[in-house]
């Protein structure tokens, strides 16, 4: 297995764990703690690294994290350090669920009072992905791969055979397969 450091992110609630869960099922070492424990919002955990929260200000957690995946939010990729490769896995998912999937997450914290999200975070979370993407486009240290997290769940073959292609995990899609578990996509928008 590769010593680069596979990287998963994308905007909160966007299927990242389903994808660290996967990767681990697949045979691939996590960098993960147990700070943040499972819950209604994600039974299965949530496969983070408390470190890489204050990769601002001291990202050197990434020099132990070679040959593993590890979690980072989106709005953190530009302060990895430059220097090194990385393979990342962008999780994209329609804005519209993810505002939902937050408002759900929310309302299960006991007294959180918080308002929905609404269009304007929606209008934030699109253009933080635009650049999100763009620094992936446009930085050499970067290799990425998007994975689309409804078509993860509801069709898995297609884009975990990309996926193994991406990361060298042959033979172990049906590991991986056995880790979705499409009930837990509970907020889903129609298609008209």
């Amino acid at each position: 297995m590769s010593t680069m450091t596979t990287i998963v992110t994308g905007i909160p609630r966007s299927g990242t764990s389903l994808m660290m869960q996967m990767l681990g099922a697949g045979g691939m070492p996590l960098l993960v703690d147990e700070v943040r424990p499972a819950d209604a919002s994600n039974p299965r955990g949530y496969f983070e690294y408390a470190p890489v929260l204050r990769s601002e200000a001291d990202a050197s957690w990434v020099d132990a994290a070679g040959g593993r995946a590890v979690k980072v939010i989106h709005a953190l990729l530009p302060t990895l350090p430059q220097d090194r490769p990385y393979r990342v896995i962008l999780m994209e998912r329609p804005i519209d669920e993810i505002l939902v999937s937050q408002d759900r997450m929310l309302e299960r914290l006991e007294g959180s009072g918080a308002a929905p999200a609404g269009a304007r975070v929606g209008g934030i979370f699109v253009r933080q992905l635009e650049r999100t993407r763009a620094l992936l486009s446009s930085s050499p240290c970067f290799d990425w791969l998007p994975i689309n997290y409804p078509e993860l769940v509801q069709a898995p073959d297609e884009p975990l055979e990309c996926l193994q292609r991406f990361l060298g995990l042959e033979g172990r899609i049906e590991a991986m397969k056995a880790c979705i578990e499409p009930s837990l996509h509970r907020e889903k928008i129609p298609k008209c």
